[in-house]
């Protein structure tokens, strides 16, 4: 492969090795195995909107990296035509129709990336911008190394309000469940 080429999807599908990556507008961003606090903090997150998921019966699906997310723009949806593919830590999909065998196509309703060493520009900025782009409604920015989840909520004007921080001892509201709260002791502090 090589990283200078612009790839799509249907590329993107015919790669048969362990390699994780993404594509971002058709050039491949590698990136390694994440950490085991990374783990633990995804787990934790995941468990948490699962669980909601599953108590309240909302018709939304929660899921975890390594699970394909795809961005098409202009409503292309054809493989070879998909140059954006990302394999966010979280996922909530509430539109089902958006599911599908390889993942997921277009945006899920929130997206939750954990912060490592090795992605930290990638999620603070591109990713930020990109999911912002692609209409994902909620975008929270986990950050184990100084334990805070930085929330971000699309706004009217199709773009993310300034996000609020949230700390150990504060309970952070999940938006796209009408502020169901998650306590931050349950993401950090265990």
């Amino acid at each position: 492969m090589d990283l200078k080429k612009r790839y799509s999807y249907a590329d993107y599908l015919m790669w048969m090795d362990d390699v994780r990556r993404e594509l971002i507008d058709g050039f491949i961003k590698l990136f390694p195995a994440p950490v085991d606090i990374h783990a633990e903090v995804s787990y934790r997150i995941t468990r948490q909107l699962g669980n909601f998921i599953e108590s309240t019966d909302c018709g939304c699906k929660v899921r975890y990296a390594p699970y394909d997310v795809r961005l098409p723009e202009n409503g292309e949806t054809a493989n070879e035509k998909i140059y954006t593919v990302v394999q966010p830590d979280i996922s909530v999909i509430c539109d089902l129709s958006k599911l599908d065998i390889n993942g997921c196509i277009g945006a899920p309703d929130m997206i939750v990336e954990i912060l490592s060493p090795s992605n930290r520009k990638r999620d603070i900025l591109e990713k930020f911008y990109l999911y912002q782009k692609a209409g994902v409604r909620e975008y929270w920015i986990a950050d184990p190394k100084v334990k805070t989840v930085t929330v971000y909520i699309m706004q009217q004007d199709g773009e993310y309000d300034d996000g609020e921080v949230y700390q150990t001892g504060e309970k952070v509201p999940v938006h796209i469940f009408n502020g169901h709260l998650i306590d931050m002791n349950d993401i950090f502090d265990k």
